[in-house]
């Protein structure tokens, strides 16, 4: 088996515990599976960056879970920062991504 493929199915199999764990926290009142979405994209962040620690949409995706996660526990108003910051950060890494993608 090629190792792009393993790596799918080690991130898919990660995202699937992920989810099974959070709807039990969810169905037993611990957590609230609304404010939980956020650990699913630290996961897939987690299983990409596991992949290939250099791949800045792993990062994107990690550090997008962990603002939205602050955002949903802790009730942190970011959402004016946000609103701006999101767009032009994402601007910024997708010409990364296609700069990174040219010099290969």
């Amino acid at each position: 088996m090629e190792k792009g493929r393993k790596m799918n199915i080690l991130v898919g199999g990660m995202v699937l515990i992920c989810l099974g764990v959070l709807i039990i926290l969810s169905n037993a009142g611990i957590f609230s599976f609304a404010k939980s979405w956020p650990i699913l994209l630290i996961v897939i962040g987690i299983g990409v960056l596991i992949q290939y620690m250099k791949d800045i949409g792993g990062w994107v995706i990690l550090i997008v879970g962990l603002i939205y996660l602050i955002m949903e526990t802790m009730e942190v108003k970011l959402e004016a920062l946000w609103k701006y910051l999101m767009p032009v950060v994402l601007i910024v890494l997708g010409a990364g991504v296609l700069i990174q993608r040219r010099k290969r």
